[in-house]
């Protein structure tokens, strides 16, 4: 069993060489520090009791799944909170994928006007109050989908429904979030 002091000192010892790992993965030294202060984080609340001859593999493991989770956030944070294509498909079939559509703006917001940001914000807030407005397992569907980047089959088991009931749910959604935004003359 690791002592305060062998964690302590595990953790100094590992420090650099995971902030670097992360930075090369992340490509940005804040969000970099964040993973790994959060590995580190929970390491010490969960593992913290194993051998210290344990704490280097579960110490890789946990960062690997930190920044994994990092990429899966800013995906679903950028798949949702950046310029969207329609919700609507051209040709208005069924087999269509809010994420297959979506546009992500490559300049980021400091290349953008005021007055865009200000849409953006603006168009957001509406879409958030739409997401609220759908029936409760249209937007449970939608949002393990789209936001939670769950397959059909993961949401079908989280939903206890069938993976034909996930799609009919995401597709109503998604055809209501697009009749409701036009008709509030918002095109994305």
């Amino acid at each position: 069993m690791a002592s305060e002091r062998e964690l302590s000192d595990f953790l100094k010892s590992v420090e650099k060489r995971a902030f670097k790992r992360s930075v090369y993965h992340v490509r940005n030294d804040e969000s970099a520090l964040d993973i790994v202060q959060d590995a580190m984080m929970k390491l010490a609340e969960h593992y913290g009791h194993k051998p210290v001859e344990e704490l280097p593999m579960l110490f890789q493991r946990i960062l690997s799944n930190c920044t994994l989770d990092w990429f899966r956030r800013q995906k679903t944070q950028k798949a949702l909170f950046s310029t969207m294509s329609d919700f609507e498909s051209a040709g208005d079939d069924d087999s269509f994928d809010l994420l297959e559509t979506l546009n992500i703006a490559s300049g980021g917001e400091q290349s953008e006007s005021a007055e865009t940001l200000t849409e953006r914000a603006q168009t957001l807030r509406e879409i958030e109050i739409e997401v609220q407005q759908l029936p409760a397992r249209q937007r449970e569907a939608f949002l393990m989908r789209y936001w939670e980047d769950m397959d059909v089959a993961e949401t079908a088991a989280a939903m206890g429904c069938s993976q034909g009931s996930v799609k009919t749910h995401c597709s109503r959604a998604v055809h209501a979030l697009g009749k409701a935004l036009s008709a509030k003359g918002i095109r994305l």
